[in-house]
């Protein structure tokens, strides 16, 4: 039976406004990959502490609310709003922008009465407790309500023995690698403000947007008389949700694995752990075996350009690159067949790849919206490389990360980092009921999938 939903009570909202950044322009003009993300859902994710033993849940929440307003100074896009520009003939929609006049953020202290860290952390084998959706503000938000509503939004919730920090970030602003990088530097500025030191973040933002040259230059033309031509909104389906550990033992077994049977000897780890997971639900959908499926993986630009976004490059930079075969021959041949077509289209995701998508995109820009998704397929997004476990407020790392109900569809698996580190994996596997039920049951995933960190050792060593 799955847990009763607990009472989430608002203590007190908080408006958050830094103050003026005299570096900040009055307007910032969006890239391809920003407006691309115009009717997408804010990016939700939180992290869940262990409670600090020397300090009072005020002086958390102040910590909290007054690091965040330094922290917002320097990621100042983030206190603006998103405006549609209207042409002067015709009022229809020109371009969409983000405004730089420091409107401010949304900080909420909330209370969950009866709920402990073992309550959002679950046993092995459990879904994701459904309470975890109201730890987030702004649910189901779309970007483009950006322009009414703070562009981040932050939930602290006091637990018996926790607190979970959700943040709800406008996803035009920026990607899961942006995301990260601010909420690491809020951290930063948190701990920087306890111990009494100037703050200089060791890893500050670039905020100069990348765009392609020639009919590529800024602002980007969008084919709609007004918003409403392409805000469409999106409510995911009665999904089951689960997180699944798999060690970096573990991982190294399928890797080599995958690269015996392709025989290349070049498969990531990532690589092997998306065509496991593509054939894993797949086989669980029961598919006809002339039906067309796709593995989608979230793949960064920054790196790949020539020359190369800066590591710090705040924005969208982005795509989700794909590959196709049908049910029948994903199931028919080997995990290193998978695998091999997952390697296959990162390897190809090269700079002159990158450009070619940008000047079509150009060509006809559209707005994409969760519609789209090809209820077939599978998306593998976020990153085990995002540095979750690194952002310490100055009470120890966090005991789990965990998200909301924003972008989350039949099929949708997020990656995080293990909790343990060394190249551990957990993925937040989203899908219909029917087919998790399935896909508990598959051998082939089961022999990967390894017992989770166990909650005293979690708590042992996650608190200074």
């Amino acid at each position: 039976m799955p847990s009763p939903s607990p009472a989430v009570r608002t203590v007190k909202t908080y408006a958050v406004t830094p103050r003026p950044n005299p570096q900040a322009p009055r307007q910032l003009h969006l890239s391809a990959w920003d407006t691309a993300m115009l009717s997408v859902h804010y990016i939700q994710k939180g992290l869940l502490f262990k409670n600090p033993s020397d300090l009072s849940v005020e002086q958390i929440i102040e910590r909290l609310r007054s690091s965040l307003e330094e922290a917002l100074f320097h990621y100042y896009p983030l206190s603006g709003r998103i405006r549609a520009v209207t042409c002067a003939e015709g009022g229809v929609t020109s371009h969409v922008e983000v405004g730089c006049e420091g409107e401010g953020a949304e900080f909420v202290h909330a209370v969950a009465d009866g709920i402990a860290i073992a309550d959002v952390v679950g046993a092995d084998g459990q879904d994701l407790p459904e309470f975890l959706k109201k730890f987030f503000p702004l649910d189901l938000a779309v970007n483009f309500d950006g322009s009414t509503n703070p562009l981040v939004a932050v939930q602290a919730t006091v637990l018996i023995d926790g607190i979970f920090i959700g943040c709800n970030f406008n996803h035009v602003i920026g990607d899961g690698t942006s995301y990260w990088m601010f909420f690491n530097a809020w951290a930063e500025v948190a701990r920087c403000k306890a111990a009494g030191k100037e703050v200089v973040l060791s890893q500050p933002p670039v905020h100069d947007k990348w765009f392609i040259g020639g009919y590529g230059e800024p602002p980007i033309k969008l084919p709609y008389s007004s918003p409403a031509e392409f805000v469409v909104r999106f409510t995911p389906p009665p999904l089951r949700e689960r997180i699944f550990h798999f060690s970096s033992e573990s991982l190294a077994k399928l890797k080599a694995r995958a690269n015996r049977e392709c025989d290349k000897g070049v498969i990531s780890t990532f690589q092997a752990l998306s065509a496991l997971m593509w054939r894993c639900i797949i086989r669980a959908r029961r598919y006809p075996p002339d039906q067309k499926t796709n593995c989608r993986l979230a793949i960064q630009n920054r790196a790949r350009l020539q020359p190369p976004l800066s590591a710090n490059y705040f924005g969208n930079s982005i795509y989700a690159a794909s590959t196709t075969t049908t049910a029948g021959e994903l199931l028919n041949n080997n995990l290193g067949w998978a695998a091999w077509l997952a390697h296959q289209v990162v390897a190809n995701h090269s700079d002159s790849a990158i450009r070619d998508m940008v000047h079509k995109y150009m060509a006809n820009p559209i707005v994409y919206n969760l519609h789209m998704f090809d209820i077939h397929s599978i998306m593998m997004g976020s990153s085990p490389r995002f540095d979750m476990y690194g952002c310490d407020f100055g009470w120890g790392k966090a005991v789990a990360a965990r998200s909301g109900s924003a972008n989350k569809f039949d099929g949708k698996v997020s990656a995080y980092p293990g909790w343990e580190g060394g190249g551990s994996v957990d993925l937040e596997v989203c899908l219909l009921p029917e087919y998790m039920s399935a896909l508990e049951k598959d051998e082939e995933f089961l022999a990967v999938v390894s017992p989770p960190v166990e909650l005293g050792v979690l708590l042992e060593t996650s608190s200074k």
